[in-house]
């Protein structure tokens, strides 16, 4: 893949943008709202693996108390409902990043992959993707397992990539809309 298809560009600059102008009340009642929890700022930073291994930094509401470096109440809720990953619509909006997309990882995983695995990098990373929803209570996971670092390394990276590759072999605007819908219909199943 030459050139990053122009129809993902389009949506993701309309999606971020809208989404942005719509949700900027609710940013700002977030983002106060996490800084009383968790310590000023209420917005987290951390470098990030993007499009062809560049590395760039996401933005997420932070979930953890600055001195404590344990998840709030309110972080934790957060987290389930998934508003902590709202802010990454201007990491969308500054082209860093696709509504559709692997999960973007620090350095270590996707800049250490080999082969055709690296295809994975051709897209920009994604808020939403196959990978993303079954692994979505990927923390939880994690606890139970006697190493969860080794269990991360060994099981669930490579199945993530192995379900990224197969994104980026199937690439289209169809594909891309019924993530959407699932992502929706997920939300919609959680708030019931």
């Amino acid at each position: 893949m030459k050139k990053y298809p122009l129809w993902k560009s389009l949506m993701d600059f309309i999606i971020s943008f809208v989404g942005i102008v719509v949700l900027l009340p609710f940013f700002f009642v977030l983002f106060i709202l996490a800084s009383f929890d968790t310590g000023f700022p209420g917005v987290f930073t951390q470098e990030r693996i993007g499009r062809f291994g560049k590395i760039f930094t996401i933005y997420k509401f932070k979930t953890y108390h600055s001195k404590t470096r344990k998840i709030s109440s309110f972080g934790n809720w957060m987290r389930k409902t998934k508003l902590d990953e709202l802010p990454q619509l201007f990491n969308i909006l500054k082209g860093e990043m696709s509504l559709i997309g692997y999960r973007p990882d620090i350095a270590g995983y996707y800049d250490t992959l080999k082969g055709n695995d690296r295809e994975v990098l051709q897209l920009k990373p994604g808020i939403l993707s196959d990978a993303g929803f079954k692994y979505r209570n990927e923390d939880e996971i994690l606890s139970k397992q006697q190493d969860s670092l080794q269990y991360n390394d060994e099981v669930l990276f490579p199945d993530k990539v192995k379900m990224n590759l197969q994104y980026v072999h199937d690439l289209s605007f169809k594909n891309d809309l019924k993530i959407i819908v699932k992502a929706v219909t997920i939300v919609i199943r959680i708030n019931r």
